[in-house]
């Protein structure tokens, strides 16, 4: 099994699309996760193209209430599946919405996956459908094909815990899980200041169980091509800083790339 890893477009926003794709191009990886407008999705798949590189693309919808939302995140998908990515990487929903709701998103983006052939996929993650371990379950039952981007860091945010006590959940999302973003969160937050400093020992060990099994599960089906986003955040903001400063107390960029050589070296 291939196992491609990607660089995302947060942190580098300063840079243009095709200087980004030089950087990312150097440091080894094999393509880039992208947050940007429907209308220019196709555009970023040719830069990235021009520089051998793959592209994912995200959906995220939006609006006032929930008409409004679903319209747009349907629009959003078909325009995105339209410049064909590799997948479509979707904050689907919110926590707020009832679950029927919810479930009309999931419906819409099923329904351009079926139409296009588009993979598209539904990160766990904080304020959507998908915002905590048990709350996903139920979908799985509704939605037996639902599949996911493993973003677990939220979840471990959520229960203030690393999930000791949700195996059963938790086996039943890898068994879902398509995309990995490589993020370690800690129970009081959704992100550790820096995965290499002995302290978060017991956290990134926690995440590499849940990824080894994501990535075993796939070798035992015979997935051909396995994705993994680095997605450590930026600062301010998901980065810690400095108090009065706003400085990063770690370099975004080295963490993600160390992220990426870890999982590298571990999968290959």
């Amino acid at each position: 099994m291939l196992i491609k890893f990607f660089c995302p477009t947060w942190g580098l926003e300063a840079l243009s699309l095709e200087e980004a794709a030089k950087k990312v191009k150097v440091a080894g990886y094999d393509g880039m996760e992208i947050a940007t407008a429907p209308d220019k999705a196709a555009e970023a798949i040719t830069v990235m193209k021009s520089h051998g590189l793959d592209t994912i693309l995200m959906a995220f919808g939006g609006g006032n209430n929930f008409p409004e939302h679903k319209a747009k995140y349907k629009a959003d998908l078909e325009k995105i599946a339209a410049s064909k990515p590799i997948l479509i990487n979707c904050h689907t929903g919110k926590d707020y919405f009832s679950h029927e709701q919810n479930c009309e998103l999931i419906q819409v983006a099923f329904d351009v996956q079926q139409k296009t052939g588009v993979p598209i996929l539904h990160e766990t993650h904080r304020g959507r459908f998908t915002y905590s371990a048990p709350a996903t379950q139920h979908y799985f039952v509704t939605f037996p094909e639902l599949r996911l981007t493993g973003d677990f860091s939220h979840w471990v945010n959520v229960s203030e815990s690393l999930l000791n006590d949700q195996v059963e959940n938790m086996e039943r999302a890898i068994k879902h899980a398509d995309h990995i973003h490589n993020r370690v969160g800690h129970p009081e937050g959704p992100q550790v200041n820096d995965p290499r400093a002995p302290e978060w020992k017991s956290c990134v060990d926690a995440h590499l169980v849940w990824w080894d099994k994501i990535v075993e599960t796939h070798r035992k089906k015979g997935t051909k091509v396995l994705t993994i986003t680095s997605e450590f955040g930026p600062a301010p903001g998901y980065l810690q800083t400095l108090p009065y400063t706003n400085l990063p107390v770690a370099s975004q960029w080295d963490i993600n790339v160390y992220m990426k050589d870890l999982l590298k070296e571990r999968y290959q």
